[in-house]
């Protein structure tokens, strides 16, 4: 197996859960997550199998869709619905115009945001949250995260449903969390779910259960998602056998000056059966040097 595979997080499991979980469907250790996905969380979380996990280092940056559920009225210490609460509880009647105006206001566009301190952000190479276990003080300095889209769905008592498109590294739970402090009524995250990571979606996603029953009947592979077309942002280069072999021993290689332009860092280099040859880095205006090749198969 030699590509994607995306999962339907059910809520309860960790991304590493998930992982160990397709490493014994799959039958192979070559398996590896883009994204972490909250234990709370739904939806996308991909998986690259095989010699595709090597692509993992391309897919710094792929924008996240999330929808969710902020629950008014009390804080968590995970800024989360899992956490212990951290302030008394009070009455709120959430008011969707009130929300969009402190929304526009504070959380779109670039914004400094702090991680929660129960979180798998490093402290001088420890995990937050293991240091948050350990009742030891977590301070985590404030990142730049991308807001695309903050808006509220709908209100009912002290509940919003929200839609969150943001960049990647972006917390929905320190959303959730700092909203309530705008307020001054604390918030938290009850719900989430990821509809889509990178050009990752629900519309291709399988659940574990499903999983295994296509790996039951040997058919796991007509849900994988090829290497091929993996990273739609890598103009692919068709190359014949004799090129596909140079490439593999580390020649470099011509593309198109009609398929890429100045700023187009990387290439595939794809067989005329639409096997993943290899990742061209820009040497030369249409001459890539091979950063990352695959062996035949």
């Amino acid at each position: 197996m030699f590509g994607a595979l995306v999962i339907d997080k059910a809520s309860g499991w960790t991304s590493h859960d998930v992982v160990a979980k397709m490493r014994g469907i799959a039958r192979t250790k070559k398996i590896g997550h883009l994204g972490t996905l909250d234990p709370m969380a739904t939806g996308v979380l991909p998986l690259l199998i095989g010699n595709a996990t090597r692509l993992a280092r391309f897919y710094t940056a792929e924008r996240k869709v999330y929808e969710g559920v902020i629950r008014f009225g009390f804080s968590t210490n995970t800024y989360d619905a899992e956490g212990e609460p951290t302030s008394d509880a009070a009455p709120v009647h959430t008011d969707a115009a009130a929300l969009t105006d402190i929304i526009a206001q504070r959380f779109l566009g670039e914004i400094q945001q702090t991680p929660p301190p129960v979180s798998a952000k490093k402290i001088g190479g420890v995990p937050a949250y293991k240091l948050a276990r350990q009742n030891k003080e977590v301070v985590l300095s404030p990142v730049a995260v991308r807001i695309e889209e903050f808006r509220v769905l709908s209100c009912e008592g002290d509940h919003a449903a929200v839609r969150v498109v943001c960049s990647s590294g972006t917390y929905v739970r320190s959303l959730a969390h700092d909203l309530g402090q705008v307020l001054a009524v604390g918030a938290h995250l009850s719900q989430l779910r990821r509809l889509a990571s990178g050009c990752f979606s629900l519309e291709n996603a399988i659940t574990l259960e499903v999983a295994q029953q296509l790996a039951d009947a040997d058919e796991l592979t007509t849900r994988l998602i090829p290497a091929s077309q993996l990273l739609p942002d890598f103009p692919a280069e068709i190359v014949d056998d004799l090129t596909a072999r140079q490439i593999r021993d580390g020649r470099a290689f011509r593309v198109s000056p009609f398929l890429v332009n100045t700023t187009q860092r990387h290439v595939k280099a794809v067989t005329r059966q639409g096997q993943l040859v290899a990742i061209g880095e820009r040497k030369l205006h249409n001459l890539y040097q091979p950063a990352l090749v695959f062996p035949a198969a």
